[in-house]
C-alpha cells in the first residue's frame, strides 16, 4: 500500500527524529558501561542510561526514548521507486522546458518574458545536474523507467513545439507564457507525489525546491 505523507511538515519531523537518533547513538558511544547492583552485571548505556527527548508530530507530545529506540525511529532513507520515478522523469521534464526557453531569445518580444527565460534555465540546467548525479551515485542511471514522456504532466506535444517555433513577437510570448504555466503546473504534480510517495531526503529537496520555486514563477507568468 502507498504510504501518504503530508510534504508541508515531513521534513521536520524527520529531520528532529534523525537528530534524535545521532544524539542518542552518541550518549551510547561515550557512555561506556557500568555495574547494575549488587550482581556487577555491566549494563551499557543505551538500556540503562537518561534517556533523549523526542518532538513529537504537530500536535503530539514529546517522548522520551531510549538510544536505541531513538535509532529505530530514525527514518529509512533508502531510495525507493517514488524516488527513482521522480528523478527519470523530471529530467526530461526540466529537458523540454530548456528546449522552450533556447527559443526565447530570438523569437520573443517582452523583455519580462526574457527575464523569465534566463531565471528557468538558470534554475533547471543545474537542477538537471543533480538529478543525473542522484541517479548515478544511487546506481538508477542506467536503469529504465519505461515512461511515456508525452503522458507526463505539462508536456507540451511536438505539434504545440513546432507551433512554438514558428511564432514570434507578441505571438510567440503569448504562447510561451500559455505552455510554460502548464509545463510549471505538471512539475508540481510530479513534485507533490514525489514528496507524498518518495522517502530519501535529497529527492524530497529537490522536489521542495521545485514545488517553491516553479510555484512562485507560474504566479509570475499569470501576471504578465
Amino acid at each position: 500500500m502507498t504510504r501518504r505523507r503530508n510534504p508541508r511538515v515531513r521534513r521536520p519531523v524527520y529531520a528532529a527524529l534523525a537528530a534524535v537518533a545521532v544524539l542518542a547513538l552518541g550518549a551510547c558511544d561515550s557512555g561506556g558501561t557500568e555495574a547494575s547492583g549488587g550482581d556487577g552485571t555491566a549494563r551499557s548505556v543505551a538500556e540503562k542510561g537518561p534517556g533523549v527527548l523526542a518532538p513529537g508530530k504537530p500536535g503530539e507530545p514529546a517522548k522520551t526514548l531510549s538510544a536505541a529506540e531513538a535509532a529505530k525511529a530514525a527514518p529509512d532513507n533508502t531510495p525507493n521507486s517514488a524516488d527513482f520515478t521522480y528523478a527519470q522523469m523530471m529530467i526530461v521534464h526540466h529537458g523540454q522546458a530548456l528546449k522552450m526557453t533556447e527559443l526565447v531569445a530570438e523569437r520573443a518580444d517582452a523583455k519580462q518574458v526574457k527575464r523569465l527565460a534566463e531565471r528557468i534555465t538558470a534554475a533547471q540546467k543545474p537542477e538537471i545536474g543533480m538529478m543525473e548525479a542522484w541517479l548515478k551515485n544511487n546506481g538508477g542511471a542506467k536503469q529504465g523507467h519505461g515512461h511515456d514522456h508525452a503522458t507526463m504532466p505539462g508536456m507540451a506535444t511536438e505539434a504545440q513545439l513546432a507551433q512554438l517555433r514558428a511564432a514570434k513577437g507578441k505571438a510567440f510570448d503569448e504562447l510561451f507564457l500559455k505552455l510554460m504555466i502548464t509545463h510549471h503546473q505538471g512539475a508540481i504534480t510530479m513534485a507533490t507525489e514525489a514528496l507524498s510517495e518518495g522517502r530519501n531526503v535529497q529527492i524530497e529537496e529537490m522536489a521542495n525546491d521545485v514545488l517553491s520555486q516553479q510555484t512562485a514563477e507560474m504566479n509570475r507568468m499569470r501576471s504578465m
